[in-house]
């Protein structure tokens, strides 16, 4: 993986978290009312400083629990599983962990602290964007191959979010961002994401997620359950070709796509705003951020997405010397590219 990418889209992901923080819990005429269309174009600096919220500082926690891992040997399941627990943990107990994180993360890392395996920690029941909010770097790693990306993309998840959605869209917005990263044109995405989601349907990847997590009300086999989570992606990705279809660059992302609460709807709503700014990744980034719903998270994801596909050429310089975080992103980039 080249540099610049993997930094385009690291820095990218901050950007838009950044850019999107402070329109969340707006509804959509109040932006409006405080920003043209496509939205927000200014990082919101305060003190010299873009702050960043939680979608960030997790990101980075996956960062380096991968760096962690690769620095002894390979990505495998057990030491990316350990580090990631130490990096969620030491999120979890920081000082800086003030920027309204989601329950399920925090109830999660609560357990965390207290069990001797994770499945005994994670939420089951939630599927929420704090599964894959941070996944990005997943697919920034450079020297896995498909299964290790789809395996570490889903444990990931599965630490926190334990549904099988949230593990199905968390491994495809990773697929998402390695497609683009590899030099998939974005309106080639919808069809190559298809076609990912279907082949990956009933593969249940027992090697990373051990044989306990799919026992419970959204499966009756370890196939059954995944092919739940891989279903609501397949249907979500139909909302996002009808969106894309309508063309609506004034109307609320959400619409169609929904609120991005959701892991699922959090990756379609960010994907269609890169689609609707193709080749205009600085507008795609707010039109993102001018969206009802979780405009932090969508609007970070979308960063991730416009950021591999672009490069770090796609943001405006000054950017880089104002963000939060910018030695670790810049650190974390070139670990992962290595």
């Amino acid at each position: 993986m080249g540099y610049d990418r993997v930094a385009g889209s690291l820095f990218g992901l901050a950007y838009g978290d950044a850019l999107g923080a402070p329109t969340e819990f707006l509804s959509y005429a109040e932006i409006m009312r405080r920003h043209d269309i496509p939205g927000p174009r200014d990082l919101p600096v305060h003190g010299g400083v873009a702050m960043v919220t939680d979608d960030t500082q997790m990101a980075l926690a996956v960062a380096d629990a991968l760096a962690d891992t690769v620095a002894d040997g390979p990505l495998a399941p057990e030491p990316f599983a350990a580090h990631l627990r130490d990096r969620f943990l030491a999120w979890y107990a920081s000082p800086d962990n003030n920027r309204a994180p989601g329950t399920t993360c925090l109830r999660a890392c609560e357990a965390l602290r207290d069990v001797v395996s994770w499945v005994d920690a994670t939420m089951r029941g939630s599927k929420g964007c704090g599964a894959n909010m941070r996944v990005s770097p997943v697919a920034l790693l450079d020297g896995i191959d498909e299964a290790q990306r789809c395996g570490a993309a889903q444990l990931q998840s599965a630490l926190t979010h334990g549904h099988p959605t949230a593990l199905a869209a968390s491994d495809l917005t990773a697929a998402a961002v390695y497609a683009l990263l590899d030099g998939v044109a974005p309106r080639d995405l919808p069809a190559y994401l298809r076609a990912h989601a279907r082949a990956q349907r009933e593969v249940y990847h027992g090697d990373w997620l051990g044989d306990r997590l799919w026992r419970g009300p959204f499966g009756t086999t370890p196939e059954a359950f995944i092919a739940r989570g891989w279903d609501e992606c397949l249907g979500v990705l139909d909302r996002l070709d009808t969106a894309v279809a309508l063309g609506d660059r004034r109307g609320d992302p959400c619409h169609v796509t929904g609120a991005g609460w959701i892991a699922e709807e959090a990756l379609a709503t960010a994907l269609l705003c890169v689609l609707l700014y193709e080749d205009e990744p600085v507008d795609a980034l707010a039109r993102a951020a001018a969206t009802s719903g979780d405009s932090d998270s969508i609007a970070a994801l979308a960063g991730a997405f416009a950021g591999a596909a672009y490069g770090m050429g796609a943001w405006p310089g000054a950017w880089e010397s104002v963000i939060e975080y910018r030695g670790d992103l810049a650190r974390l980039a070139g670990a992962l590219a290595r």
